[in-house]
């Protein structure tokens, strides 16, 4: 191409147009040019139908199949219940435990697959397969737009058959209703065979249990506790129990000394402390977190995983954060020897609220 004598290279005419004068200013550089041949559209391939579209025997055998295979995953999730009772996990046998894990996770298999097989086999073989395009729309559309929407819906129901085609809906939904029944079996049986109400009732602390430190199993007399000093505290025994780490959880207490002017005592409780030596519950009354901060100045107890605070001149009432009760009072006592030792178990369940507390 030829340039002009300053060097430059002249626009072409077929450039020179697309930046043609407009009202005798010229176009800005950056101005798209428009396409005059734009490729067309071309659409959507025909659809190709499947045969039982075209066969109503076809179209039955396949419904058949899809229900088949929604009852295989009905019968997988009973067999794991079934599974579950009759290979029971003997302790220290090993044998046991690769027989019910076995059986167990077959069963919850042909439950979990049944019921994909079975919806993804519906929809290839059963729906139409035509293409979709969807407009993009504000979040609430207008009244055309929203009947639309149902139309969609309408049509959806109908291509699918889910009111149509009985067998797959019944099929389906009973295999739905089936299939968390094993999760129920297993997370029932892991409660504890006791009465569970009876158990967050009541702890290992009784009449005459000596209070030791944890985690020695040290005996504390009366004459160990200063002010201002606080003992984290188990009963005596805690670990002859069947299950140590949870009675613990309940039974843990912190013992502090206070001068008996400081404390304010209920009607009822005067002999639920001794010589200003009071313990409480050491699981908070909100989520159950152990309330281990004891701040020997202002007598307040700290939980911190929500920052409730308890004041221990007022019976562990709550002045501050989410706990809603105070902390339960263990009554205490000396023995003969001097040592501190419960007078009963706490009198209200300690912890977290739960369905059956009484208060």
């Amino acid at each position: 191409m030829a340039k002009d004598h300053d060097g430059s290279t002249p626009v072409s005419d077929a450039a020179g147009s697309g930046l043609a004068h407009q009202g005798g200013s010229e176009a800005s550089p950056g101005t798209a040019v428009v396409v005059a041949d734009p490729i067309p559209n071309p659409g959507f391939e025909p659809e190709r139908h499947r045969v039982a579209d075209l066969d109503p025997k076809k179209e039955k055998a396949q419904e058949r199949r899809v229900a088949g295979l929604f009852l295989l995953s009905i019968v997988g999730s009973v067999f794991a219940i079934v599974a579950y009772i009759v290979f029971p996990i003997v302790p220290g046998d090993l044998d046991t435990v690769r027989a019910n894990t076995f059986f167990l996770g077959l069963g919850i298999t042909l439950g979990l697959l049944g019921i994909g097989f079975g919806a993804v086999h519906w929809a290839k073989s059963l729906m139409h397969g035509h293409d979709l395009v969807e407009q993009r729309h504000s979040t609430r559309g207008s009244e055309a737009t929203r009947a639309k929407a149902l139309e969609v819906f309408a049509a959806g129901n109908e291509e699918s058959g889910f009111t149509r085609r009985k067998l797959i809906r019944n099929s389906l939904i009973g295999s739905l209703v089936v299939f968390p029944l094993p999760a129920v079996v297993l997370f029932r049986d892991l409660a504890p065979a006791e009465d569970p109400v009876a158990l967050l009732k009541h702890t290992l602390w009784e009449e005459g249990v000596r209070l030791t430190r944890d985690p020695s199993g040290t005996p504390i007399r009366a004459s160990d506790v200063t002010l201002g000093s606080a003992f984290h505290v188990i009963p005596e025994g805690l670990e002859e129990s069947s299950h140590p780490l949870e009675e613990k959880a309940k039974a843990a207490v912190l013992l502090m000394r206070l001068k008996p002017e400081q404390m304010n005592i209920s009607e009822g409780r005067e002999d639920w402390h001794y010589d200003g030596i009071v313990a409480y519950s050491k699981i908070c009354t909100h989520v159950g977190c152990p309330v281990a901060l004891y701040e020997q100045h202002t007598h307040h107890l700290l939980c911190p995983c929500h920052q409730s605070q308890f004041d221990i001149t007022e019976e562990a009432k709550v002045i501050f954060g989410p706990a809603k009760r105070p902390l339960p009072q263990l009554p205490i006592s000396i023995d003969d020897d001097g040592y501190l030792v419960a007078r009963s178990d706490f009198t209200e369940p300690v912890g977290p609220s739960f369905w059956e507390r009484a208060l």
